[in-house]
């Protein structure tokens, strides 16, 4: 029997985009799984559309028809998260949403539409 050798083709180019950190990812991850849930994307959507970027706690549970508590607990995700400040003026927090904190989301998400093939419907 004749023994042929084949000399296998790499499966693909070793060069391919710089992989992201670690450390940043991690971050990035835990800004998306703020975002992940419903109530806190239209938190910060009613933010980053309000007067100033800046909203005060007293108008949120009624603008959002979500109890003050309910608001509490997602707001404190967004500013764990660093998406948004909170500001003590006298009784009431105002959050403002910190934009330089989603340039790394948008980065990452035009990063991947861009890489993507256009799907064929």
């Amino acid at each position: 029997m004749i023994e042929l050798e084949i000399a296998e083709a790499p499966c693909c180019t070793p060069e391919g985009p710089a992989l992201l950190d670690a450390d940043r990812a991690e971050r990035l991850a835990e800004a998306f799984k703020a975002l992940s849930d419903p109530t806190r994307v239209r938190l910060l959507l009613h933010l980053a559309e309000s007067a100033d970027g800046t909203a005060c706690a007293c108008h949120l549970p009624d603008e959002l028809g979500i109890s003050q508590p309910t608001m509490s607990h997602h707001m404190k995700r967004l500013v764990d998260a660093g998406l948004v400040d909170r500001e003590q003026r006298g009784r009431w927090a105002h959050f403002t949403v910190r934009a330089e904190a989603l340039e790394p989301l948008q980065d990452i998400l035009t990063a991947a539409a861009g890489s993507t093939a256009p799907r064929q419907r």
